[in-house]
C-alpha cells in the first residue's frame, strides 16, 4: 500500500508529459482561467487527466480549487450549488457541466461539518484543506493526479504516474480496508476502474473485498443504481459482471438474481444474462442507444421467470402471474438498487409480453407489433432463445412475421395451429303448440313469472371479446 503521509509532489513540467490544452474541453479551460485571475489555485483532476495520459477521451473534466463552494458561485452566474455528502459546484455551459470541488480537509480535523458512523462510513464531508490533504483523500492514485493551468504542469502526490505505466489500480492509503469502511461504494469503483482501464487491483486491495462486500447494504439504493449504471453502460459489462461475482459483490447488487444462478443446474440463466450484457457492450461499442430498462429487465429475468412459473402451477392466469411475479421481485430490488420508475415500467412491460409472445392465434400477433414496447421485448425473446430457455423457432417466428407483407402474414396467421372454436348446436325446433293450447312461456306469463318474457323482449347478455 501507499503511504498517506507523503508530502512532497512529484512535479512534471509541461515539456515532459503529453497533455495538451487542444484536448480540454473549452468549457472546463473557462473556468480553471477564471478561477485563477480571481485570484484562486484551480487544478484539472482526477479522471480527466488520467484518461488524457492514457489516450483516451474524457467523459468528464472536473476541477479542483481552494475556492469555496459560495465562493465559485460568486465567480459564476452559471453556477448551482449541490450536495449534502460533499458541497459541489456545478458549473452549466448549455448542455455541459463542469463540477468544481473544494479541496478536502482531514477528517481528524472534521469539526462540526462532517459525520463519521461508527464503522468509520463518511456520512458528510463538507471540511475543506490544502491540494495535499485533498490528494490524499481520493480514493485511487491514478485519480489522485493534477493539471495546474498556472504552468501547465502535473503535479503527483499519490505515485499516480507509477501506477499508470504498470497498469496498477492502487488505493491510495496504508489500511484499505479503512479507506472501504470510509466509502464502501470504493469496492464498486475498483471493479470499474479494473474493467474499464484493462488494469490489475493490487494483491492488498483486492484481498479484504469480499469480507467487507456486505457494507453495500450501508449504501442508499438510489446511490447504486446510478453505481450501477456505471457498470454496466460503459462498454464492458460483461467483464464488469464476471468480476463483480468474483468478489461476491453482485449477491449486494442483485440478491435475488445472485441465488438463481449459483442454484440452477441447467446453463442458459448464466448464459441468457451473459448475452445480454454481451449484447450492451456491442451496442455501445456501435454507437447505438442502450436503455436502462432492458438492462435491468435482462438482470432480474431469472427470479421473476422462476416466480412466474411457481404461480402458473399454483392456477394462476398467464397475464396475474406475470403481473404477480414482477411485482413481487421488482420490489424486493428497489431495497438493493432503487430503479427508477421511468425504468421500472418498461422494465415490467418488457417480461409482461414475453408470455404474449408465445401465443400466435388470431389477431394477437398484428396487434402487438404496435406495442410501443414490442422492439425491445422482441429482442428480449431472441436472447432467451439464443440462451437455449425456449424453443428457436419461436423467434425465428417473429423475425420472419416482421418482415413479410400483409398477405404473408394472413398465410403465416393461418397456418399457425391454435385452438379450434367450438361450433355452437342449433337447438331443435319445437313444434307449435297445439290450438287452443298454451305452452309453457304463455302458461309462466299467465302465472305471474316476469322473467317469461318473449325472445324479443329478453335483454340480450354481454358478449366476450378476444384479442
Amino acid at each position: 500500500m501507499l503511504p498517506a503521509n507523503r508530502l512532497e509532489p512529484l512535479i512534471v513540467p509541461r515539456p515532459e508529459h503529453p497533455i495538451s490544452r487542444a484536448n480540454i474541453s473549452p468549457n472546463a479551460l473557462k473556468v480553471l482561467n477564471r478561477l485563477r485571475q480571481a485570484g484562486f489555485e484551480a487544478y484539472l483532476v482526477g479522471g480527466g487527466v488520467r484518461d488524457l495520459l492514457l489516450g483516451h477521451e474524457p467523459k468528464d473534466f472536473d476541477i479542483a480549487t481552494n475556492a469555496t463552494p459560495e465562493e465559485v458561485r460568486e465567480v459564476f452566474r452559471n453556477c448551482r450549488l449541490i450536495g449534502r455528502r460533499f458541497r459541489l459546484a456545478h458549473v452549466f455551459f448549455g448542455r455541459e457541466i463542469v463540477e468544481v470541488a473544494t479541496f478536502r480537509g482531514s477528517n481528524a480535523e472534521a469539526g462540526s461539518d462532517a459525520r463519521v458512523t461508527e464503522q468509520g462510513m463518511i456520512l458528510r464531508d463538507n471540511v475543506y484543506g490544502s491540494i495535499t490533504e485533498d490528494a490524499l483523500r481520493r480514493d485511487f492514485t491514478v485519480n489522485a493526479l493534477y493539471y495546474n493551468i498556472a504552468d501547465f504542469s502535473l503535479v503527483d502526490y499519490a505515485g499516480g504516474l507509477a501506477d499508470i505505466e504498470q497498469g496498477r489500480l492502487r488505493l491510495i492509503g496504508d489500511d484499505p480496508v479503512a479507506r472501504y469502511r470510509e466509502d464502501p461504494v470504493r469496492m464498486l469503483r475498483a471493479v470499474r476502474f479494473a474493467c474499464k482501464l484493462g488494469f490489475i487491483i493490487d494483491p492488498d486491495c483486492a484481498a479484504p473485498i469480499r469480507e467487507l462486500a456486505g457494507l453495500l447494504g450501508e449504501i442508499s439504493p438510489a446511490r447504486l443504481f446510478e453505481e450501477t449504471l456505471k457498470l454496466f453502460h460503459s462498454g464492458y459489462a460483461l467483464h464488469a459482471f464476471e468480476k463483480l461475482r468474483h468478489f461476491d459483490l453482485f449477491a449486494q447488487l442483485f440478491p435475488e438474481t445472485d441465488v438463481c444462478l449459483a442454484r440452477e443446474e441447467q446453463a442458459f440463466p448464466i448464459t441468457f444474462v451473459s448475452r445480454g450484457l454481451d449484447n450492451t457492450d456491442r451496442r455501445i461499442l456501435e454507437g447505438k442507444p442502450v436503455a436502462p430498462a432492458f438492462l435491468f429487465a435482462v438482470l432480474l429475468w431469472e427470479p421473476v421467470r422462476l416466480r412466474y412459473q411457481t404461480l402458473l402451477a399454483e392456477g394462476l392466469p398467464s397475464a396475474d402471474a406475470m403481473a404477480l411475479a414482477s411485482h413481487e421481485i421488482a420490489s424486493a430490488q428497489q431495497r438493493r438498487v432503487a430503479i427508477q420508475k421511468r425504468f421500472a415500467l418498461p422494465m415490467r412491460e418488457i417480461w409482461a409480453l414475453q408470455p404474449r409472445l408465445e401465443r400466435r392465434q388470431g389477431k394477437r400477433p398484428l396487434m402487438l407489433l404496435g406495442h410501443p414496447r414490442f422492439r425491445a421485448a422482441y429482442d428480449f425473446l431472441l436472447l432467451r432463445a439464443e440462451a437455449g430457455e425456449i424453443d428457436p423457432e419461436l423467434g425465428q417466428w417473429w423475425t420472419r412475421f416482421q418482415e413479410v407483407d400483409a398477405a404473408e402474414r394472413g398465410k403465416m396467421l393461418g397456418s399457425t395451429p391454435g385452438r379450434k372454436r367450438k361450433r355452437r348446436r342449433r337447438k331443435p325446433k319445437s313444434a307449435p303448440p297445439a290450438a287452443g293450447s298454451a305452452g309453457p312461456e304463455q302458461a309462466a306469463a299467465a302465472a305471474g313469472d316476469p322473467s317469461a318474457q318473449r325472445p324479443s323482449e329478453r335483454k340480450q347478455g354481454s358478449g366476450t371479446t378476444h384479442d
